[in-house]
C-alpha cells in the first residue's frame, strides 16, 4: 500500500527547514510555490503543423482547438503556440506585420477567441510566442520609418554606412546574420542602411526609443486582455546592440564573412540593457496579475541560448530584481550528444541547479522547431528514458509537439520541397546541414491520407513517411507505446512528492545515472537511466541508501519490466538506451 500524501504545504515547511539542494523548487513565497507554472508541461504547438480544418495544406487555429481535447486526456495543462500573428511568411511567423491580427491563413480572431474559450474549459493554460526583436519589413511601422514619418523616423536601427575612396557605399561594420549573409541592407528609398538580425525581411526595432517600448507594451496588454496566460520572448537576448556600431571582433572559426560564425557577437547581442527590458516586461505581467487576481498569474518564458550566468541572471538580477518566470533551459539541446555518457547528463542538471538563484523553479528543454528531434538526436531507442528524463526532473518541462511519439526528422526532404529561410540562403548543396524544415514536419495523428493532418493534395511540408506505422492513432491503440509511457509519466507528476521534496543525482557509472525524489517516510520516485548502446548491470544498493525494494513505477515500450514489478536493487539490468522510473516501497 502506498504512503498518503501530504499537503504540498506542510512539505514545504519542512523542506524550506533542510539544509540539502532542493533542485530549485524551494521558495521563500508557499503561495508562489503552489501556483499554476512552477511544475507545468508546456506542450509546444507548431500551429502550421500541427492540425489543418479547411484542407488548404496549412495548419490553422480551428485545428488547434478540436485537438485540444487531446491534449488535456494527455495531461497537458499549458500549451505554447509559435507564432500566428499577421505575417508575409518569409521566416513562418517570426515576420510579424500585425502585432494584433491573426495571420489570415490560421483562421479569425473569432477563431482565436473561442480557442481560449475552449482550452480554459479544459484547465488549458494558453501562452504566445512574442517576437520583439524584429518585425516584418511590411509592417506599418517599418514603411513609416522608411518615409521619415515623424515620430517613427527612429523606430528601427538605420545607419547611412561608409563611403569608401572608390565612391563605394558599404555597411557600416562587419556584423553577419544569424541567417548567413552581412546583418545590413540597403534601403533605397531612405537612402540608409537597417540592421537585420535574421532575414532581410525582419528589420530589428530599436529599443532605445521609448516609442517602441510602449508600442510593445501595448501589444502585450492586448493579448493578455484576450485571456492568455503569458508569452515565451522570441530571441530575447538580440534586443539591443551596442550605440557605436563597432566591428566586432573575429572569431577565427570561419574564414567566411557571412557566416554568423565569423565574429564574436559582443556588441550586437547579450548586452546589459536586454536584462532591464526583461524587467520591464516582468513587472508589467506582476501588474497586470495584480489587477486581475480572478486569473492565473501572466508568466514570461524567454529564449536564449547564452551563458550559464548571463541566463541565471535572467531570473532575478544580483539585487534581487525579478526576471524571467523561466529563462528556458537548452542544455539537453546544446550540451548533451547521442554519444554523452552518464557524467554528461548529471552536469548538465547539476550545473542549472547550482547556478539558479534560490527561490525560482527549474526548467527543461529538450527539443523545439529549431532544433532536431529527440528521436533524431539520441536515436529512436532513447525515445522513452528522454521523455523519462525530461518529466521526473522537478520544475518545469517543455515538450515540442511529436516528441511524446517519438516523431523523427524528415532529413530526406528534398530541396524542392524546401522552404526554410536559412537553409535556402546557403544553397542546394548544404541546405540540409541547416534547415529546420525536418523537424516541422505535419503531427502523425493517423495512417489516413497526410497522416491525418489535412486533406489536402499537398500540405505546405510533406509528411514524414513513416507515418503508416509512427503515429497517435497506432499508439494509443497498442499495448504499450511511447505516447502511452508519456502520458503515464504526467500522471506521476501529480503526485506531491514530484513537487516537493529533496532532490539527488548521481552516475552510478560511466553509462548509467540515477535521481531521486525523496521525503522521509514518504515513498521515494527512482528515475535510473542507461544512455550507452550496451546492457548494463548497476547497483542502486548506496545510492538508495535504503535496503527496501524497488517497484517499476513506469517502463520503455520495449522493456522486459513491467508496471508493479519488483527489482532487486543490488543488481538491476538496464537494456541498451533503457530508462526505468521506480519506486522505492
Amino acid at each position: 500500500m502506498r504512503a498518503p500524501l501530504i499537503p504540498i504545504q506542510i512539505l514545504l515547511f519542512s523542506l524550506l527547514n533542510c539544509g540539502s539542494i532542493m533542485a530549485g523548487l524551494v521558495k521563500s513565497d508557499t503561495e508562489d510555490f503552489i501556483d499554476w507554472w512552477p511544475h507545468t508541461v508546456f506542450y509546444q504547438i507548431y500551429p502550421r503543423s500541427f492540425k489543418d480544418s479547411n484542407g488548404d495544406g496549412i495548419g490553422d487555429l480551428k485545428g488547434i482547438t478540436s485537438k485540444l481535447r487531446y491534449l488535456a486526456d494527455t495531461g497537458i495543462t499549458a500549451t505554447w503556440l509559435s507564432p500566428i500573428f499577421q505575417s508575409p511568411m518569409v521566416d513562418f511567423g517570426y515576420d510579424i506585420s500585425d502585432y494584433k491580427a491573426i495571420q489570415p491563413e490560421y483562421g479569425t480572431m473569432q477563431d482565436f477567441e473561442e480557442l481560449i474559450d475552449t482550452a480554459f474549459e479544459l484547465g488549458i493554460k494558453v501562452i504566445l510566442d512574442f517576437v520583439p526583436n524584429h518585425s516584418s519589413d511590411q509592417h506599418e511601422w517599418f514603411k513609416k520609418s522608411a518615409a521619415k514619418e515623424p515620430g517613427y523616423e527612429d523606430f528601427y536601427v538605420w545607419h547611412d554606412g561608409i563611403l569608401q575612396e572608390n565612391g563605394t557605399r558599404v555597411p557600416p561594420n562587419n556584423w553577419p546574420s544569424v541567417f548567413y549573409g552581412s546583418a545590413w541592407e540597403w534601403h533605397e528609398g531612405r537612402q540608409q542602411y537597417y540592421l537585420h538580425q535574421f532575414t532581410k525581411e525582419q528589420p530589428d526595432l530599436n529599443y532605445r526609443n521609448p516609442r517602441v517600448v510602449q508600442a510593445m507594451d501595448d501589444v502585450l496588454l492586448f493579448w493578455l486582455k484576450k485571456g492568455v496566460a503569458g508569452f515565451r520572448i522570441d530571441a530575447v537576448n538580440h534586443l539591443f546592440e551596442d550605440e557605436s556600431l563597432k566591428d566586432e571582433p573575429l572569431s577565427g572559426k570561419t574564414a567566411d564573412s557571412l557566416s554568423y560564425d565569423y565574429t564574436k557577437h559582443i556588441y550586437s547581442r547579450d548586452l546589459p540593457e536586454v536584462l532591464e527590458m526583461i524587467h520591464h516586461w516582468r513587472q508589467l505581467l506582476d501588474d497586470f496579475s495584480a489587477k486581475h487576481p480572478e486569473r492565473p498569474t501572466r508568466i514570461m518564458m524567454t529564449e536564449a541560448y547564452g551563458g550559464l550566468t548571463q541566463l541565471a541572471d535572467y531570473y532575478e538580477d544580483s539585487n534581487g530584481v525579478r526576471g524571467s518566470h523561466l529563462p528556458f533551459n537548452f542544455h539537453f539541446i546544446t550540451d548533451v550528444k547521442g554519444d554523452s555518457d552518464a557524467r554528461d547528463y548529471v552536469y548538465n542538471v547539476e550545473k542549472w541547479l547550482i547556478y539558479m538563484p534560490r527561490g525560482h523553479a527549474a526548467n527543461w528543454v529538450m527539443g523545439n522547431h529549431d532544433n532536431p528531434r529527440v528521436a533524431s538526436r539520441f536515436g529512436p531507442a532513447s525515445v522513452d528514458a528522454m521523455n523519462m528524463l525530461l518529466l521526473t526532473l522537478p520544475g518545469v518541462a517543455v515538450t515540442y509537439n511529436g516528441e511524446e511519439l517519438g516523431m523523427v526528422d524528415y532529413r530526406e526532404l528534398s530541396w524542392e520541397d524546401t522552404v526554410d529561410p536559412p537553409a535556402r540562403n546557403v544553397g542546394e548543396e548544404h541546405y540540409k546541414e541547416v534547415s529546420r524544415d525536418p523537424v516541422r514536419t505535419p503531427f502523425q495523428w493517423s495512417n489516413a491520407t497526410n497522416a491525418g493532418f489535412s486533406t489536402a493534395t499537398k500540405t505546405w511540408l510533406p509528411v514524414h513517411p513513416n507515418y503508416l506505422e509512427l503515429n497517435l492513432e497506432a499508439q494509443k491503440a497498442a499495448k504499450r507505446s511511447h505516447y502511452q509511457v508519456y502520458k503515464d509519466l504526467l500522471e506521476l507528476r501529480k503526485s506531491g512528492i514530484m513537487r516537493v521534496g529533496r532532490f539527488n543525482i548521481e552516475p552510478l557509472s560511466r553509462w548509467v545515472f540515477a535521481f531521486k525524489r525523496s521525503y522521509p517516510n514518504f515513498e521515494s520516485i527512482i528515475t535510473v537511466i542507461n544512455v550507452s548502446d550496451q546492457e548494463q548491470l548497476v547497483d542502486l544498493s548506496e545510492f538508495l541508501s535504503q535496503p527496501k525494494k524497488l517497484v517499476v513505477e513506469v517502463a520503455g515500450v520495449d522493456s522486459k519490466y513491467q508496471t508493479g514489478q519488483p527489482l532487486a536493487a543490488s543488481a538491476l539490468l538496464l537494456a541498451a538506451r533503457e530508462g526505468l522510473v521506480c519506486r522505492l516501497v
